[in-house]
């Protein structure tokens, strides 16, 4: 077992080292570039057709704006509690920069994610929308990729599990025990029930249930963080000055911190930003290829409002509020130094916003990974996996809240990583298409607006 440990430790060494962080942001930048920084100038436009998206735009299974709910229902997590301060504890406050730098690139992924899901998208016997890189791989690329095809459904079911299950599972379990004293056992029961319930009804039922959750969970956690940053607010621009300063320059030792390299900055930056927003990874395109709309620019632009809502509001919150507080450098990493900055800032108030915030996250997040690892498992072997799958989907949610997670966090890591090469490989070859769909529709949309003064 050692040797097998060993061996999946150094292959996700590779998997998530310098080379794959330069082919995500390369792969960001170069869309970003392709599409003239369009998701940078039309992000008002992505939020227009999001309120639009409240209501069935086409033909689909759920609402554009149910879609990207099911999408932040899987990205907002504990990467946003955890993974954030994770980041800092590794990197230094310069480590928030990067992860900045990666969900600007990111929105133009996202972007690009989306419209090929919806461009390539497929209907099942049952009349549900079937998307994601899978089938633009098999659609888009032809036959002779659809091995890559089937390697990327195969990790995408395996990480499932992993990150977006037991993994969850676990980390809800250790919030509710140290805060309110509930046995792990029974809050993994409890949350099976839940998901069974919600699971039951498919990808329309947790549309609305994630249009009903991730809202509240916002509102609680931010709220709860925009609160502090208002008490503290005379700290923000000293907190600001430590992101840029150490973005671009080492950082030294001091209480409980180790010390960073700008290295270390970019490399847990970037990390833990793709780990937040996913963008890259090719799970988001899944649910979004379900959306009611026959317009693929329109959801690709609701698509990278979600890297902006997910990492730049979220995550900023999370990291300002470690900064602000100055207790980034007392040595707690993950979800401890998180609560304890907002319990140092909101006494008897904090730890609970964090633990209530990281419930509510790691829930929703196994809801919506189950409609990935689902339309995977639906695309490996057809529609009598669906059934199979979301019993073991749910029975997995009691053994993650009561297991030692480390072995199969370390496997789910290195999964997801393998999803996101396949699925990078695939936005590269096939970044024509979504540069002339998106040229075609603003060059459209511009000469409609001339017409009537012509």
């Amino acid at each position: 077992m050692d040797t097998v440990v060993a061996w999946i430790k150094t292959l996700n060494g590779l998997v998530w080292g310098p080379p794959m962080l330069i082919l995500i942001l390369g792969v960001g930048f170069f869309l970003t570039l392709g599409l003239r920084l369009m998701p940078l100038f039309k992000l008002g436009f992505g939020f227009k057709m999001l309120w639009q998206g409240r209501r069935a735009q086409g033909a689909g299974d759920i609402p554009p704006y149910q879609a990207l709910m099911t999408v932040l229902s899987a990205t907002v997590g504990t990467g946003n509690i955890a993974g954030v301060a994770t980041a800092i504890f590794l990197g230094g406050p310069g480590a928030l920069f990067w992860m900045w730098c990666t969900a600007l690139v990111g929105m133009a992924t996202k972007y690009a994610e989306a419209v090929l899901a919806m461009h390539y998208r497929e209907t099942d016997r049952r009349g549900q929308h079937l998307g994601g890189p899978m089938y633009y791989i098999k659609l888009g690329l032809g036959q002779r990729w659809a091995w890559m095809a089937a390697a990327f459904a195969i990790f995408g079911v395996l990480a499932g599990f992993g990150i977006g299950n037991t993994v969850q599972a676990n980390s809800v379990a250790h919030a509710v025990q140290e805060t309110f004293g509930v046995p792990g056992w029974a809050t993994g029961a409890v949350m099976a029930a839940f998901a069974a319930l919600v699971l039951l009804g498919g990808i329309k039922r947790i549309g609305e249930v994630s249009s009903a959750l991730v809202p509240l969970m916002a509102l609680i956690y931010v709220g709860g963080g925009l609160v502090i940053l208002v008490l503290k607010a005379d700290q923000i621009l000293p907190a600001l000055q430590l992101v840029f300063v150490h973005a671009f320059s080492p950082i030294a030792a001091t209480g409980g911190f180790a010390g960073a390299t700008v290295a270390a900055a970019i490399q847990y930056g970037v990390a833990r930003g793709v780990f937040s927003n996913e963008a890259g990874l090719g799970s988001a395109p899944i649910a979004h290829a379900a959306a009611q709309s026959n317009d693929p620019i329109a959801q690709g632009a609701v698509a990278m409002t979600g890297t902006f809502i997910d990492t730049l509001v979220i995550c900023t919150v999370t990291g300002l509020v470690i900064l602000v507080t100055g207790v980034w450098d007392s040595g707690a990493t993950g979800a401890a130094l998180s609560s304890q900055a907002f319990e140092t800032a909101l006494p008897g108030v904090g730890a609970y916003i964090v633990a209530v915030g990281l419930v509510l996250f790691a829930y929703t997040t196994t809801l919506g990974w189950s409609v990935y690892g689902e339309r995977c498992a639906e695309y490996l072997f057809g529609e009598r996996a669906i059934l199979p799958f979301r019993v073991l989907w749910v029975l997995a949610l009691p053994v993650g809240a009561v297991a030692q997670l480390d072995f199969i966090w370390l496997v789910a890591d290195t999964l997801n990583a393998l999803m996101a090469l396949p699925n990078l490989v695939a936005l590269l070859l096939l970044s024509p298409v979504v540069f002339r769909l998106s040229r075609d529709y603003f060059n459209s949309s511009a000469s409609s607006i001339r017409a009537p003064s012509d």
